[in-house]
């Protein structure tokens, strides 16, 4: 069991039947009245992202989350299959449930497979990935005020916001977080 007054960014607890990753989360101590907790919740099972209000010194159970170490290999007819590092077993996992992961994802990418159980609950990502540029217009030069942007498609079909000196065959390190340029790699 854990109090709201031990809340962390990142750690999962057990919740309206389901299993959240803490997100964010704010103490809030009003001058009048009791103190409570806003927190913005991820649902590990759906994905949906939902903000909560407790009150301060309420208590919930901790859910422990179990990591792997895995290798995306390929797609296999809407399921994708990951290889454990360790004992080379292969785990498939429905594309529907890491939609947002599979937009930085390449094959032989080493990921970390979140399990609860036997139930497995998504793909944590790397914070930067390394991918290629297929597709880009061209910078014009001299056509800026204050830096300026286009748009770029990665190798992994992801439409990424980058600066106009970026080109077509460019490595560029994206966070994966946010889905933002970071730097040419």
């Amino acid at each position: 069991m854990i109090s709201t007054s031990e809340f962390k960014t990142g750690l999962t607890i057990e919740y309206d039947g389901s299993i959240w990753r803490i997100m964010d989360f704010q103490h809030v101590k009003p001058g009048k009245g009791a103190a409570f907790v806003r927190s913005k919740l991820k649902n590990l099972r759906t994905g949906a992202i939902q903000d909560e209000t407790f009150r301060a010194g309420e208590k919930m159970e901790t859910a422990h989350i179990e990591t792997k170490e895995m290798q995306y290999l390929y797609e296999n007819g809407g399921n994708h299959v990951f290889m454990d590092t360790q004992t080379y077993e292969q785990l498939e996992i429905p594309g529907e449930r890491i939609e947002d992961e599979l937009k930085f994802m390449k094959e032989n990418m080493e990921v970390e497979i979140m399990m609860y159980g036997h139930e497995v609950l998504g793909v944590d990502l790397p914070k930067k990935v390394e991918l290629k540029v297929v597709e880009t217009e061209p910078g014009i030069r001299g056509d800026t005020t204050g830096g300026g942007s286009k748009s770029a498609t990665l190798e992994t079909g992801a439409v990424v916001t980058v600066p106009l000196f970026v080109n077509v065959d460019d490595m560029l390190v994206i966070n994966t977080d946010e889905g933002s340029y970071v730097s040419r790699a």
